[in-house]
Order: structure tokens, then sequence, then C-alpha cells
């Protein structure tokens, strides 16, 4: 225990001074690097997001004054007149239950399509952001100012790959569920303009449910998937003098050119493609959402009917069983554990 004097000669115990926990420093890491990166993380996706509902407006507007300059006035369903439209409700009521499903099932799939922009987005800041993690730092001389602090090289870069790798992806999927609504929304519009019931051919909950389940059980397999591609960028972001994307580009596609060149894989018995496929392609693009899918076993897909949820996640997590994810996941630790070293005297600007 510490004693000081009080003013009447007395000792007093002095508190020991309060140390901040771990997992405290962590989430003001995170907190820093999401407003920093506001613009990224949650403007990118939300200007993509508004892109892709612009374009679907203007796609249906379009097609609006199509339908009725080709039609000229009158259209006819069972000898029932229409003037200018369509009735949603009289074309529906002559459908059989097949029909209403395949319909519906076409609906669902607009409807997903609709948060791909969000996602693909995301794949663009999640990229540019490791490249510009650890290098901007060092080029801006903030790298000493934080470095002054009780805060480990370990603590950040690590916030820095939790950000890429789980705040932004959670951030762009819920944008993209928000963009899905807006897309029915405006497909409502239209459809009550033709005498349709929106809620009966496009707000069916469990078709709304189904795509943000599937959307938000891929999260974990994104963070694994691209655990290689952050790691390495991040790597290429600390080591690089100048030019981390001239870097981070340059040597893996070099090395695949090389290797095609002298077709060295051959003395393993293994195509020169093989590298290009699971090497340069992963450490470059496996920041974008769906590229796992290739790993996916999607047999169960081929089928006659809908797959249900279920399915459809169970093939997503059929991609945990293949040892590239592992392998990939294992280097993407290593490299990340080297950025970390390499911070600790990469501090020149």
């Amino acid at each position: 225990m510490n004693a000081i004097l009080d003013s009447a000669g007395n000792g007093a115990t002095q508190p020991a001074p309060h140390s901040t926990h771990p997992t405290a420093k962590l989430k003001l890491l995170l907190k820093r690097e999401y407003w920093e990166h506001k613009g990224g993380f949650f403007w990118a996706p939300i200007w993509a997001a508004g892109i892709s509902l612009l374009f679907t407006l203007l796609g249906l507007i379009t097609a609006e004054f199509a339908a009725r300059k080709a039609s000229f006035g009158n259209f006819k369903i069972n000898g029932e007149v229409m003037v200018n439209g369509l009735d949603l409700n009289a074309i529906t009521a002559q459908m059989s239950s097949g029909d209403m499903e395949k319909l519906a099932a076409g609906i669902s799939m607009s409807a997903a399509s609709a948060m791909i922009w969000p996602l693909l987005a995301l794949g663009f800041v999640v990229f540019f952001y490791c490249l510009a993690s650890l290098y901007d730092e060092r080029q801006t001389r903030s790298v000493l100012f934080w470095k002054s602090l009780p805060i480990s090289d370990r603590d950040t870069v690590l916030s820095k790959a939790i950000s890429a790798l789980i705040v932004a992806p959670v951030i762009a999927t819920a944008i993209g569920i928000v963009c899905m609504l807006a897309f029915l929304l405006i497909l409502s519009v239209f459809v009550l303009i033709h005498h349709g019931n929106p809620f009966t051919l496009l707000w069916n909950p469990s078709s709304l449910l189904a795509n943000a389940s599937v959307l938000v059980a891929a999260l974990p397999i994104y963070a694994l998937w691209a655990l290689p591609s952050v790691g390495w960028l991040m790597l290429c972001s600390v080591w690089a003098k100048s030019k981390p994307f001239l870097w981070a580009v340059a040597l893996p596609v070099f090395a695949g050119v090389f290797i095609s060149w002298f077709d060295l894989l051959s003395i393993f018995n293994i195509e020169s493609n093989w590298f290009w496929k699971n090497i340069v392609a992963h450490l470059l693009g496996g920041v974008f959402p769906g590229t796992w899918m290739q790993l996916a076993d999607l047999s169960s897909f081929n089928g006659n009917g809908i797959p249900s949820t279920l399915t459809i996640v169970q093939g997503m997590y059929t991609v945990l069983l293949s040892p590239q994810l592992w392998i990939g996941a294992a280097a993407g630790v290593a490299m990340l554990i080297g950025a970390m070293q390499l911070r600790r005297w990469r501090d020149e600007g």
C-alpha cells in the first residue's frame, strides 16, 4: 500500500492507479477505426445501395412507359378490357399453385439480388482499408503518437483486422437487408398501380427471413475466407515504404507468371492454374463476399423445388470442411503476426 501524509500529518492510503482492461482497450480501438473510416464502412455501402435502388426505379419507370406506349390503350385478358395497363389480380387469379410458387421464388431471388451492391462495395472498402491501415499512419507520422500511448502493436493490428473481418461486413449486411426492404417498397408501388396486392405478391415473411438469415449466416465464413487476404494486405501495408497497392498486387502476380513460365508446379503434378486460382485469386479477391462459394457443396440445390433456408445454410457451411479454408486462415493469422512484429520498428515516414 502506498501512503501519503495528509494536512494533519496522518498517514493516508493512496489508491493504486487504475489499469484499463484489455477488452476495453480493444473496444476503444474499434470505435476509433469506425469513426476514422466511417465513410468507407458506413457510407460506401449506403451509396451503393442507393445507386442500385435508383437504377431499379429508373428501370421500372422505363418499362412502364414502354408498356403503355406499346399497348396504345386496350389490353384484353379473357375478354375483359383494361385501359393502359395490366390487372395483376386478374393475371394471378389464373395462375396455378405451381406457377405461384415459381413467381414467389423469382421475387425472392430478385429481392436477394438487391443486397448484392452493398456487399460489392464492402469488398472494395475492405481491400483499400487494409492496404492503407498501417501505411498511412507512417506517412502522417501519427504512428508516433499512437505508440506513445499504452497500446500494444498487437492490439492495434488486431483492432484493424477485426474492423475489416467483422465490423465492416456486419454493417454492410445490415445495409443490404435494408436495401432489400427498400427494393420491395419500390416494387409495391408499381404493384398497386397495376391493381395488385403487394402483401400477397411481394411481402412473404418467410422469404424475407430466409434471405436475411442466409446473409447473416455467411458472416463467419466470410471472416475465415477473407483472413488470408486481410493478412496479406496488412502485411504489405506495414512493410512497403511506398506504393503498397503495387507491392500487394505485383508480388503474387509476378510469382504466378514466374511459376507458369517455368512450369514449376509440374514437379508436384500440379497445373499452374492452381496457383492462380488458389493463391493469387484468394490473396487479392478473398475480401469480396461470395468468392468462397466455389468450395461449397451445392448438389442439394439441383433437385426439384425451392431449397429451404436450412438446406442453403448447410450447403454454404460445407466450406468449413475444405482444407483450403483452414490453411488459408492459418496463413492469414501468420501474416497478421508478421504485421504486428514489423510495426514495432517500421515507424519511419
